[in-house]
């Protein structure tokens, strides 16, 4: 487990205490939904950036081969 120390402004460490916030189980919930939220964002700004490929649609032969290659890299990498 790790600790650490947060400096915030009196006004704004008076809010959150008084929201209930400031126990573990708290700060890990507002840490863990920050963490989903930011991995929510890249994943759509991923999709933005395919989309904006403009490239044509891929068949489900296509994505069938792809997901083929990367079972099949995974089962070469772990040796099986």
């Amino acid at each position: 487990m790790t600790e650490l120390t947060v400096t915030l402004p009196d006004d704004l460490a008076r809010q959150i205490r008084a929201a209930g916030l400031l126990d573990e189980p708290a700060v890990e919930t507002v840490f863990r939904e920050a963490l989903r939220k930011q991995a929510v964002g890249e994943f759509f700004s991923a999709l933005d950036e395919i989309q904006a490929l403009k490239l044509p649609p891929m068949t489900e032969e296509e994505i069938q081969a792809e997901i083929d290659a990367v079972r099949a890299e995974r089962r070469e990498r772990s040796g099986k």
